[in-house]
């Protein structure tokens, strides 16, 4: 009898599903058959040195994964799966409430989830640099609190060139390594309204201002990012690359990006996501690495509309530590104007050429004329940009400067751009495996004050007339454009924009459609997005990473 007694109780506790996570070891791979294949990509961007990272230990980072995961099973992941994949804020929020889930679970399963995809050298995305440790303890600490704002308790992925507390802040570059920081302001914000800072995310390193035509999404620390849509297939846009994959294959509630000129829009597009590019002191700056100081900013990456209203919501409040900061005191945001119906009555203007060259924004325009928008085919306005890249450089000389001097670690110890392309020179196959071109341009330009402040002058006027000329000529209340087409003319007339899903092409690569407004119009801008979003119904997830 004894003995059917033990047999019983050994047969149960071999049946019963363990509670424990798998134990992953990330073993590195020979890439040399993937970065051959790469070689003849008809795209040289698309041409790969590299895929992991040289530094990056990824089994450091999955163990802070499995030491938050010891309560969490593979049973607990697939039970959750149908009130997490694919829901916005308000309905994650919902089933927090309803009892079904916890935050401390939610933070849980994304977690269980990057390390299912992340763990397997086929289905990598080599989207994540880094994780907080603190995570779920965080998050369970809001358990037993209530939050006010719809940000509470939901687990947010930053680019890693914002810079956390918990986490070390490195621009995707070997130098900053260890930059070890206080949380920027926006992140500040967010925790101050009960967001979670899930991880950071791997980027186009110094925000795609360091190689000149290298691949997007590649950094030194986090190796090459790859497009959920099409893993080595795709570009995964940049330079918030990180970002716009982490959203697209949900491994956070929804991510934050920046942008100068595109770094939003173009992989927010790429990944078939929504990204809003704010206008220029709409969001904080401080604590972010930067490229110009005239034209970044930091944006919303998200799966939806609602998420990004959401998002941006929650990032917003006026700092005296950044000169372009606006008053913005929202502490709940008001979803209400979020209906359909957005578009009826507005008049938006549509490229010509576009329409005459893209089957897709075609097919959507005559989309937007049935949701009851006014739709006024308009020219290109013929402005040039001249001095674009002399912006850059000279912005970044300066304003990099000011950054590693105030909110970076104290400890490192280069303070100019020069200083890092000479540690750069250290090990040029680890830290530049695409070289430095563009750090090269900025430390050769001379660029003076006078004639720095003309281009300054002359490129926001030429960027805000190629968008007014046809908009007062028609009375437009915006314009719609393509993925990142126009991002450098709305980026130096600091006009807000946002891209939403508009199709796919025969080869399943995405595109948006791009709602460009004047400054400040940002509600305008979510209004426009969720009307079309909800009428067209236009996203679809990245196939094989459903589960």
């Amino acid at each position: 009898m004894r003995l059917f007694i033990f047999l019983s109780l050994l047969f149960l506790s071999t049946c019963k599903p363990s509670k424990q996570p798998p134990s992953t070891q990330w073993q590195r791979y020979d890439q040399s058959g993937e970065i051959d294949a790469s070689s003849t990509h008809e795209s040289g961007r698309m041409q790969f040195k590299l895929i992991q990272s040289k530094f990056l230990d990824k089994g450091i980072l999955f163990d802070k994964i499995n030491k938050q995961l010891v309560d969490f099973s593979q049973d607990d992941y697939d039970r959750l799966l149908p009130l997490i994949l694919e829901k916005n804020m308000l309905q994650l929020q919902e089933s927090v409430r309803s009892r079904k889930m916890t935050y401390k679970q939610l933070a849980q399963w994304y977690l269980f989830r990057i390390l299912k995809y992340e763990s397997n050298k086929d289905s990598a995305l080599h989207a994540i640099i880094d994780i907080n440790p603190k995570a779920v303890e965080q998050a369970q600490q809001l358990d037993s609190k209530k939050g006010i704002h719809p940000i509470y308790g939901m687990p947010i992925m930053l680019k890693d060139n914002i810079n956390t507390l918990d986490m070390p802040t490195t621009a995707g570059a070997h130098v900053l390594k260890d930059n070890q920081t206080d949380d920027a302001f926006v992140v500040k914000q967010m925790k101050k309204r009960g967001a979670i800072i899930l991880g950071k995310l791997n980027l186009s390193e110094w925000a795609y201002f360091l190689c000149s035509g290298c691949p997007l999404g590649y950094s030194a620390i986090g190796g090459q990012t790859l497009n959920p849509y099409g893993r080595k297939v795709f570009e995964t846009g940049g330079s918030s690359a990180g970002s716009g994959v982490t959203a697209a294959a949900n491994y956070a509630a929804a991510a934050v990006g920046t942008e100068t000129s595109g770094s939003i829009l173009s992989p927010s597009s790429q990944n078939s996501i929504v990204g809003m590019k704010p206008t220029v002191g709409k969001l904080s700056r401080s604590g972010i690495v930067p490229i110009s100081s005239t034209l970044d900013t930091p944006g919303p990456m998200t799966k939806n509309v609602i998420d990004n209203a959401i998002l941006l919501s929650a990032m917003m409040g006026k700092d005296m530590s950044d000169s372009y900061s606006i008053k913005a005191n929202q502490n709940q945001v008001d979803l209400s104007a979020l209906k359909i119906g957005g578009l009826n009555g507005k008049r938006i203007g549509a490229f010509k050429y576009l329409m005459e060259g893209d089957s897709i924004y075609n097919l959507t325009i005559q989309k937007l004329k049935e949701y009851g928008t006014v739709v006024v085919e308009i020219e290109q306005t013929e402005v040039e940009l001249k001095g674009f890249l002399t912006l850059l450089n000279i912005d970044m000389k300066n304003d990099l400067a000011v950054y590693l001097e105030k909110y970076a670690e104290k400890n490192i110890d280069v303070r100019t751009i020069d200083d890092v392309m000479d540690y750069n020179l250290k090990d040029t196959s680890g830290h530049i495996p695409y070289g430095q071109k563009l750090f090269e341009g900025i430390s050769n330009d001379t660029t003076s004050t006078e004639e720095f402040e003309k281009i300054k002058s002359d490129l926001m006027r030429n960027g805000r007339k190629y968008f007014e000329d046809q908009m007062q000529m028609h009375n437009l209340d915006g314009v719609v454009s393509i993925n990142n087409y126009h991002a450098g003319y709305a980026a130096v007339a600091q006009y807000p924009c946002i891209a939403v899903p508009m199709g796919y092409k025969v080869s399943g690569e995405p595109v948006s459609l791009t709602f460009i407004a004047r400054p400040f119009e940002e509600e305008q801008l979510l209004m426009w997005a969720f009307d079309f979003e909800q009428n067209s119904k236009v996203r679809k997830m990245p196939k094989g990473y459903g589960g």
